[in-house]
């Protein structure tokens, strides 16, 4: 039996299920996109919550896992050659349990890099935008009085969901086919909508493509199931 006890977040976050992967996470944009995952391909999984509330995410339990302080991580116990295998960064997450499960990544080369090069749209565009949006809109950059950044976020994410709609056009899906690329894209688009109620500041109405494709992602059971993990305490 694979033995967890060497990695030092287990004594904060003690396994229940060892032969599970271990998820450490909290249900945000980020933290979702590795829940639904696990919920799409059926991977067992102990889901750990890391409470902000607390700053669980700074104590060294966590920093040994993840010395970004960042949500989510995981450690899989069935690793590669066996071997337990502690991993953080969400994209990172999503691409090893892709491989892993051979799941919503295409074997295809050139399929394969359009659903990386739309991952890393998120990681790199959507996701810093979006965030950045939401703090000077519902968080402590709403009262900084100077409108130019406020501006600027709610611009630019503008133009990235132009960017996304446009490639959703005649598609169900970003790639065609459902793929890690909607797994880290969606809970985006509904964060900006639910959590920032910025769907007026960027035009959500006026686009083609967007409300049906985030309606769809969020009827998948998988989905269902994977925004509500781990448990808010």
């Amino acid at each position: 039996m694979t033995d967890l006890t060497d990695f030092r977040i287990t004594k904060r976050w003690p396994p229940r299920e060892p032969q599970a992967i271990q998820l450490y996470s909290f249900p945000t944009p980020n933290g979702v996109k590795v829940s639904i995952m696990l919920e799409e391909t059926g991977l067992p999984y102990d889901a750990h919550t890391v409470s902000f509330a607390r700053k669980d995410q700074f104590t060294p339990e966590f920093l040994s896992l993840n010395p970004n302080n960042k949500i989510p991580a995981i450690i899989d116990p069935n690793g590669p050659g066996g071997q337990p295998l502690p991993l953080f960064e969400s994209g990172a997450i999503l691409i090893y349990l892709a491989e892993k499960t051979g799941q919503f990544l295409p074997r295809d080369p050139a399929k394969r890099y359009e659903v990386l090069q739309w991952l890393m749209f998120q990681m790199g565009g959507i996701g810093p935008m979006f965030g950045q949006m939401g703090f000077f809109v519902k968080a402590g950059g709403k009262d900084v009085a100077d409108p130019i950044p406020r501006d600027r976020y709610i611009g630019e994410s503008k133009r990235l969901m132009r960017v996304l709609d446009n490639q959703l056009e005649g598609r169900d899906w970003v790639c065609g086919d459902y793929s890690i690329a909607d797994i880290a894209i969606a809970p985006w688009l509904r964060t900006a909508l639910v959590s920032y109620e910025a769907g007026d500041l960027v035009g959500w109405n006026e686009f083609r493509n967007l409300p049906d494709y985030l309606e769809r992602f969020l009827a998948r059971p998988a989905v269902q199931r994977g925004l509500v993990q781990p448990p808010r305490e």
